[in-house]
């Protein structure tokens, strides 16, 4: 059974492109999309719907623009000093690139609130940015097959004492703004009984949506949902395991007994693109010579 109506449709509110506002009693920031840009030199089937119009064609020239993260150590991360990215995803990109025929990578930041649209205005021309294949998200794009697989997981503080789930009832859960992490847990909460599912309270942007046993606070970004963990202004903060790891230390814990739900990531590109089928062959290629695996382990 399915959650209700109204609460998708506050949870699709939350996780989309929206401007949020940081949640209140935390931090009076708000959400701002970065455009950071260092250029660095190159060294399964479509997840889509069959096209009816001639696809757009591959970006013509001899680099492509990847839009990647800059703050998940070992995916995608900027060293501020040298201008260069690094990580799982900044290599397969530079593979992927070669293997396609590009000898330059752009790589643009984006972050979850605002890589779709970097994507649909045609800023970027992929995504490799712990971005997960979704069912919604194959309405607007194309992606690859899945290069990793990963879980959203809650993360809390040892101090708290909260050991289950069940010790978070009454308390507030916080997720990044523009992920999938807030209905994936609205989902959850609902399918184990946890809730009801239906909303109590919410404030315009969603920023705020009070349940009938829980809370949920969105946050700007990442550094700053961690923040708001370590103050105590939420009780639990919910995020990729992939993403989680950069956040962790010896003061914090997985609660072992509750995933939000299983995950995989892949390259997304414009819908029924030529680039989309290049890198849907390139991706399995590298999954079937072993490439994936080799730069898996790398990084691990």
């Amino acid at each position: 059974m399915n959650i209700s109506r109204r609460t998708l449709a506050a949870m699709a509110l939350a996780a989309a492109g929206l401007p949020i506002a940081a949640a209140t009693g935390c931090t009076d920031k708000t959400t701002e999309s970065t455009a950071a840009r260092s250029g660095s030199a190159g060294s399964g089937a479509l997840a889509g719907s069959a096209q009816t119009s001639a696809p757009t064609p591959a970006p013509a020239g001899d680099t492509i623009r990847a839009g990647v993260r800059a703050d998940v150590v070992g995916f995608g991360y900027l060293n501020e000093n040298t201008g260069n990215y690094y990580g799982l995803e900044i290599d397969i990109v530079r593979e992927l690139a070669d293997r396609i025929g590009y000898s330059e990578v752009e790589f643009v930041t984006v972050t979850p609130d605002d890589r779709k649209e970097m994507l649909l205005e045609g800023k970027i021309d992929l995504i490799a940015a712990c971005y997960s294949i979704a069912e919604t998200r194959l309405k607007n794009f194309d992606f690859s097959p899945a290069y990793y697989d990963d879980a959203v997981i809650a993360v809390v503080q040892n101090s708290s004492m909260i050991e289950s789930i069940d010790d978070l009832k009454g308390g507030i859960f916080g997720t990044m703004a523009g992920s999938n992490a807030a209905p994936l847990l609205s989902q959850k909460l609902y399918d184990i009984g946890f809730s009801n599912g239906e909303v109590v309270t919410a404030n315009e942007d969603n920023s705020d949506v009070s349940f009938d046993t829980w809370r949920l606070l969105q946050f700007p970004s990442y550094q700053e949902l961690s923040d708001a963990l370590e103050e105590g202004c939420i009780d639990a903060m919910v995020l990729d395991g992939a993403i989680a790891h950069t956040y962790m230390n010896d003061k914090r814990v997985v609660l072992d007994d509750f995933t939000v739900a299983e995950q995989s990531y892949g390259v997304a590109t414009p819908k029924g693109s030529e680039l989309s089928s290049l890198v849907a062959d390139a991706i399995q290629d590298m999954l079937d010579d072993g490439t994936i695996e080799q730069l898996t382990d790398k990084w691990d």
